[in-house]
């Protein structure tokens, strides 16, 4: 990761009281700070206890579709830094968490339309049903603060275009019975299209030590 001031440090408290109306400046700097903590924090971490402690708590935002401030303020980052990175991440993982059955099955539906190597680079084992989607998910998030950042990134990208190509091939499916529903499911598939770029597009950041 390129080198950058040290990241700020700031008491819970603060966060918790977080709303609204902060400089942009200060805005963006609060996000790539907050990323950039969380992130080293973790890795650098020699106690897994807290490292699980950060995953469950990442886990839970995504079940409860909680955001927080600090999610918040990474959700307005630009793409292709770290905190829009991390945003991405924190939405596809709480897809899958809310939606597991449904997912599970435009990802099934995917991997078999695609020929690309998209299915294998995501990682799903075979049958895709939602407990292999949620172990899938699961482990892209560790992979991103525990292992291989760019790899975890790329897993992540795949992953929605696999499940991007599912969403259109539903929507073709179901477009003569409810032109609501093909409609929902196309944008679906242009907005997990659009995070896929976004994530590969930060990955080459993240090995080229520019992702900041």
């Amino acid at each position: 990761m390129a080198e950058h001031a040290r990241p700020a440090r700031y008491a819970s408290e603060w966060f918790d009281q977080f709303v609204g109306d902060v400089d942009p400046a200060l805005r963006t700097q609060l996000a790539h700070d907050t990323a950039d903590a969380l992130l080293t924090r973790v890795r650098e971490s020699e106690s897994s206890a807290e490292t699980e402690q950060v995953l469950l708590r990442l886990q839970a935002l995504a079940r409860e579709d909680g955001i927080d401030s600090v999610a918040e303020l990474w959700s307005q980052a630009r793409a292709h830094t770290l905190p829009g990175a991390l945003w991405r991440v924190h939405l596809v993982h709480t897809m899958v968490v809310q939606r597991a059955d449904e997912t599970a099955r435009l990802f099934a539906l995917g991997a078999e339309s695609l020929q690309t190597s998209a299915p294998v680079i995501a990682g799903a084992a075979p049958p895709t049903g939602p407990e292999q989607i949620r172990d899938l998910s699961n482990a892209i998030l560790r992979g991103v603060f525990t292992g291989d950042f760019a790899m975890a990134l790329e897993r992540a990208a795949a992953f929605c275009r696999v499940v991007a190509a599912g969403s259109v091939e539903t929507a073709d499916e179901t477009d003569a019975l409810s032109d609501e529903r093909a409609s929902a499911l196309t944008r679906k598939a242009s907005r997990l299209a659009a995070i896929a770029v976004d994530l590969e597009r930060c990955a080459v950041l993240w090995r080229a030590d520019a992702l900041v």
